[in-house]
Parts: structure tokens; sequence; C-alpha cells
């Protein structure tokens, strides 16, 4: 039997390449509308931000919310998946982030737009979960780096793409950036129709258990935790009653729930899971990756935007470099271990350029001519494409069937959870370090520092007098590079924590670690061989 036929043993059902293929392709077209959504506001947010009247805090929530919305909610789509029908899951999923886009295209402030990119957030949790744990279930790990590898492709066509429809949508005057919302409106409609007559999935039948008090608590801890962090330092010192009480209280939540998650018979992240070295290292590599690609990534159209005065179509055209390193090496990467069946040396390889890429992003400024910028960002994009999928890829091959929707979510929430607190900290410290600059540069020209006009407010440069515009595309061109100096180091933790994660060979088969194992040794212990097919045949 040829592995392009081999029944998948999550499934019971024989699939085809074209079959998994047809199967997967409503789920791609879902995936593909969430990046879309999300990078067409990318480069259009500052342009919102400064319509809106809003400052370099509302900037950062209006991406944290969305973050935190899909950190908080990924376990929950994750365990569902394990419990029900995922087919349903992905449907909804889809929809209620659909709904989010389009109520936020209507939003008149920041705050109704942050409170809609929270609705977002909870859909994309569902996304970001599902088609994790679709592809799992369908697709045994030593082939899954093939079909990682489509899935690359989707997200960096939606990452390429999503710019430039967004900088041309708020460049032309009849549209305006609320259209950045509604344009993927068409495009989940018809993933709505294509997951309904390809995707096709065995029903697990039991008894639903979400444990919301640990979901609660854990969104509360962080929640805590990222508003102390945005507001420290500007609405109130660093070392006050303030950050001591918001500090203490966000250690004791958290505490109270890793308390409540031991004791749920249905956690929603499994403490067990921990027990587990590769999930560990894994979920440490998957925070620090998430800062960095987030936290750091999320601020190059403001820089590109005001910094050099770049249009939001030119600045999406501007971050090329880094997409199209992102797709060559996921695409090229999942390949080439779907052949070997080993992942860690290129999980090894992409932290390390992930690491060198922040690095020297951390030496531009508003000047530094673009080949060296487009370089830099190279680096990045290839260490992105080379860890993101295959961190996931590592956990799933060590986990049980009936366990690869928590685990998987586990780590997109850690992931998430190091790029909400990434996007807020470094939000904040760019935030900082730009007005120090701006107070700086006017005082070396003899100008009050009110005179730069923004009073809080993100700034239109077009708009400023000469050498108040170069004080500010310098200052947030400074800035820039600041945070992602402060980004190196969580690359340099992702690179260590994957030296020491143990490589594990791909399995050949979708079903538990333990019956692939046997299934390996089916030619020399018969017996083996049919307890693992009774083992099998009891899961779905």
């Amino acid at each position: 039997m040829t592995q392009a036929t081999a029944p998948t043993r999550a499934t019971g059902v024989e699939m085809t390449h074209r079959q998994i293929l047809e199967a997967l392709s409503g789920l791609l077209l879902g995936m593909f509308v969430a990046i879309l959504s999300s990078t067409v506001v990318s480069n259009a947010l500052p342009r919102i931000i400064t319509e809106l009247k809003g400052g370099q805090s509302a900037y950062t929530w209006v991406v944290t919310s969305t973050l935190l919305a899909t950190t908080a909610t990924t376990p929950i789509w994750g365990k569902l998946a394990d419990l029900t029908s995922k087919k349903i899951l992905v449907q909804l999923s889809l929809t209620i982030f659909v709904l989010g886009s389009v109520l936020a295209g209507l939003s008149q402030s920041t705050e109704q737009l942050i409170a809609c990119r929270v609705l977002q957030g909870v859909g994309a949790g569902g996304l970001t979960a599902l088609a994790q744990v679709i592809m799992a279930t369908m697709i045994a790990p030593r082939e899954r780096g093939r079909y990682s590898g489509y899935l690359g492709a989707v997200l960096a066509l939606g990452t390429i793409g999503g710019p430039l429809i967004g900088g041309a949508i708020v460049d032309t005057s009849w549209l305006g950036w609320r259209w950045c919302f509604y344009v993927g409106v068409p495009f989940a409609i018809a993933a709505l129709v294509v997951l309904q007559k390809t995707l096709h999935l065995p029903v697990v039948k039991r008894q639903v258990k979400i444990d919301w008090w640990g979901a609660t608590l854990i969104t509360a801890a962080v929640s805590l935790l990222l508003i102390w962090v945005t507001l420290a330092g500007d609405k109130y010192d660093w070392l006050s009653w303030q950050s001591a009480v918001m500090v203490t209280g966000a250690v004791a939540l958290g505490v109270l729930a890793v308390r409540v998650e031991n004791r749920a018979s249905e956690p929603m992240i499994p403490p067990r899971l921990f027990r587990n070295r590769t999930i560990t290292l894994a979920v440490v590599a998957s925070i620090a990756v998430g800062v960095g690609m987030f936290g750091a990534s999320v601020f190059l159209s403001q820089y590109f935007q005001i910094s050099r005065g770049a249009s939001p179509t030119m600045s999406g055209l501007m971050t090329m470099p880094m997409i199209l390193g992102l797709l060559v090496s996921s695409v090229v990467v999942g390949r080439i271990i779907t052949r070997t069946g080993r992942w860690k040396r290129y999980l090894v390889a992409g932290s390390a350029l992930l690491t060198a890429g922040f690095a020297l992003m951390g030496t531009i400024r508003y000047d530094t001519p673009y080949w060296h910028l487009a370089i830099y960002m190279a680096l990045i994009g290839l260490g992105l494409g080379m860890t993101m999928q295959n961190l996931v890829l590592a956990v799933q091959n060590t986990v049980d069937t009936h366990e690869l929707g928590a685990a998987s979510s586990v780590v997109a929430f850690f992931r998430s959870l190091g790029g909400a607190v990434g996007v807020s900290v470094l939000g904040a410290v760019l935030g900082h370090r730009v007005k120090d600059y701006i107070a700086d540069g006017l005082t070396a020209l003899g100008i009050p520092a009110s005179s730069s006009g923004s009073g809080g407010v993100l700034p239109d440069v077009h708009s400023l007098p000469g050498p108040i515009r170069t004080v500010v595309e310098s200052a947030y061109g400074h800035g820039a590079g600041d945070i992602f100096l402060a980004a190196a180091p969580f690359g340099l933790i992702a690179l260590i924590a994957v030296i020491f994660i143990k490589e594990i060979p791909l399995r050949q088969h979708t079903g538990d670690a333990l019956t692939d194992t046997v299934a390996q040794e089916e030619s020399t212990v018969a017996a083996g061989g049919g307890a693992a097919v009774a083992r099998t045949g009891t899961r779905d």
C-alpha cells in the first residue's frame, strides 16, 4: 500500500493526494480569508488611527485585542475539536470572523474598532486551532510537511496580497479604509460553501465539557498583565502602587488558573501535556517566536509610512522580501521534511535566522538604505517559514490522536500569547522612546515639544513643517530599531529551546504514538499489529 492511498488511522478511510487537497481546499480558503482580513488592515492601520484620532496606545490595542481574543479562545476551539464536529466548528469560527470584520468596518471610534477586533479574534482563534487539527486528523505526520507547505503558501499569498490590496483601497478616495474590512466577505462566503461540499470528517460523539473557569481565569490574568504593560510609564510609574496591584493580581489569577486546570476533568490547557519535553520546549519557542513575529513585525507598516513617508500601497510593496522569504522557506522546507522525515535542523536554522534578522533590524533608522532593510526582512521571513508550522508538527508527532486538538491549540495559544505580550510591551516601548526622541530633537532645534502637533495622536508627517517632519521621522525610525533590537533576545530564546528538543522521526500514520510504534513492528510481531488495529478501531 502506498503512502498516497494509505488509510489514515484517525479517520479510517483511504484518501489520495487529490482527495486530501479537495478536503483541505475550503479550509485553506478560510485561512486565506483570515490572513487577508488581518494583513489588509496592517498597512491601513496608521491611516485608520489617524482618522479616528487615536494615539500609539490605540494603535497597539487594535492589534493586541485581536491577539488576546485569539489567545483566550484557541484552547476552547481546540478542546471542542476533540469533542465534537470539526467541520461545524470551522464554519462557525469563519462566520464569527466575518461578522467581526463587517462590524469593524462600521466603527466610528478607536474604542468601537477595538471591540470589533475582539470579535474577529474569537473567530481567528478557531481558524488557527482547527486548521492544524483538521490537517493532523487527515494526514500522517510524515506527509504533513508537504501539506504544511501548502498552508505556508496560502499564508504567504494572503500576507503578500493583503497589504497591497489594503494599500490600494486606502489610497482610492472613493473606497476608503472601511472597505479593508469588507473585502474578505466574498471569499468567506465561498469558503463556507466549499467547506460544506468538500470537508467530510467523522464526528466524535462525546459529552462536551468546557473548562469555562479555567478559560476565564487565564484570560483575566493575561488581560490584566497587558493592561498594566500598556499603561505603565504613561498613566502611572512602573514602580507604583498601581503597578504592584495589577502585577500581584495577574500573578494571583495565574496561580488560581493553574489550580483550576489541575482539577478540571477537561482542562483548557491539560497540565499533563507539559510532562512531555518536546511540548514544553516547543511552547517556550512558540512564545519567543510569537513575541518576535507579532510584536516587532506589526510595527513595520508604521515605520514605512511615518519614518519613510511611504503610501499604504508602497508600504505593502516594501515588506515583500519578508513575505517572499516566508513563502520560499515554508514550501521548500515542508517538502524536504516530507521526503526525509527530519525536522529539527530546520527549526534550529530558522530560529538562528530569526535572531539574526531581528538583531540586524535593530540597526535601522529612518534613512537606512532600503536594500539593507530588504536583506534583514528576508532573513526574518526565512526564519518564520522554518519555525511556525514545524513547531506544531513536532508537537503533533508526539501525542495521541484524541489529544491532537489540545496539543495543537496549546502551541497556537502560547504563540498568540507571546504575540499579544510582544505587541503590548514593544508598543509601549515604542511610544515612550518616540516621545523622548521627539522631545530631544525639538529641543535641539530650539522648538517646544508641543510644536510637533501630535498631541499623543499618530502624526501625519506630510502635514508637518520640514524641520519638525525630519525630527518625527527620525524619532519613529530610531524607535522602530529599538523594538526590533528588543525582540532579538526572544529569537535567541527560541533557538536555545529548539536545540534541546529531541528529534523523533515523523510517524507514517495519523494514529496514536503508541499505535504507530506497534504498526511499524507489524512485519515481525503479528500480534502487535492486531492490537494496533483493535485499538484504532475504537478511536472514532
